[in-house]
């Protein structure tokens, strides 16, 4: 979202109009669930998707169309295998597609650009909500965590099967910027490869070493940040990180994962994962116990880490932890949107 919110920005301050096409709802099997984005200029698609397939083509062709009717709207789309009466696709779920007309020039949308991408560089968590009502004509608004105005929150729902189809939420509420890192302890072959799988699917990847070598952020493509730092004192990294955050432990040896192990455990982080064999777990909890930490406290650490899809490799290593992270992260949205409602 960082990359559309800056193409965005640059297309209306270069006198382009676009169109922002936003999955705001969906029931069933959608290819894309609420939150998919996509950026249309006349050339058609700049970014994003909502899906792919037939439901991508319609949703650029109606984008087009916005584009000379300069009509914002919502429209419903069912995705079943009946082409006489949908777009003939099989997955058997309907979204909700809003359509945002931005003219070039809108200081608005140039403005809440620019602090949208803000509010990435400095991991500033925030909610984008977006007027759906005719009146409100996709207006869009970015609130700071603890901003957000009552109003918008009681007005935001899901829409439910049993609603008739005139009588979506009021606005659509998406939590933009989550605020959360993953810290990655350790730069070898299992973290060269998992950065740049966990970058692709958006998360903030910071790696700590203690060896100059491994700190090198060329071997890290997508790394937010690279430290060298000394694995016995890590006080200063432990301050900052916050129960949003993520931590990946694959150090080089036992020794190295206890002493990232007994000093994590002090903070509030609520993912905490860790490379390695079930016998290298028994030796580790075994040294974590003498510290004086309990079988509870324990509990935190999920180890080894990763889906079950039986890996060997560091690339394969890498799949199964990001596809672990990926559902621990919408794990962590549901709970958040059920805090919402």
């Amino acid at each position: 979202m960082r990359k559309l919110f800056s193409l965005l920005k640059d297309m209306l301050q270069s006198g382009q109009d676009a169109v922002l096409v936003s999955v705001v709802a969906s029931l069933g099997s959608a290819p894309r669930g609420a939150g998919a984005h996509m950026l249309i200029a006349r050339e058609g698609r700049i970014r994003g998707t909502v899906g792919g397939g037939a439901v991508e083509h319609e949703c650029i062709q109606r984008a087009l169309e916005v584009l000379d009717s300069k009509n914002s709207h919502l429209e419903e789309f069912r995705l079943h295998p009946n082409p006489a009466a949908d777009l003939g696709m099989v997955c058997g779920g309907d979204i909700s597609v809003f359509f945002r007309y931005i003219p070039s020039g809108d200081e608005q949308m140039i403005d809440l650009s620019i602090k949208a991408i803000r509010m990435f560089d400095q991991d500033r968590k925030c909610w984008l909500a977006i007027d759906l009502t005719k009146e409100g004509n996709g207006q869009m608004y970015l609130y700071e965590e603890g901003e957000l105005p009552k109003e918008v929150q009681t007005a935001t729902r899901a829409k439910a099967r049993s609603e008739p189809q005139d009588s979506p939420a009021k606005y659509y509420l998406e939590k933009l910027v989550q605020g959360s890192k993953v810290y990655i302890f350790g730069g070898g072959h299992v973290a060269q490869e998992a950065v740049p799988t966990l970058a692709r699917v958006n998360f903030d990847c910071i790696v700590l070493e203690d060896r100059e070598d491994f700190t090198k952020p060329e071997l890290f493509p997508g790394v937010r940040r690279t430290r060298l730092v000394d694995m016995e004192h890590l006080e200063e990294v432990c301050r900052d990180i916050t129960s949003d955050d993520y931590i990946c432990v694959m150090t080089r040896g036992h020794q190295h994962d206890f002493l990232v192990e007994k000093q994590i455990l002090r903070t509030p982080v609520s993912y905490i994962g860790v490379i390695g064999s079930r016998k290298k777990k028994e030796v580790v909890f075994a040294k974590l116990r003498q510290e004086g930490y309990t079988d509870q406290e324990l509990a935190r650490i999920k180890t080894p880490m990763g889906l079950d899809i039986q890996a060997e490799t560091p690339a394969e290593i890498a799949v199964s932890i990001a596809a672990e992270m990926i559902m621990e992260r919408a794990r962590r949205n549901r709970v958040a949107a059920d805090q919402m409602k």
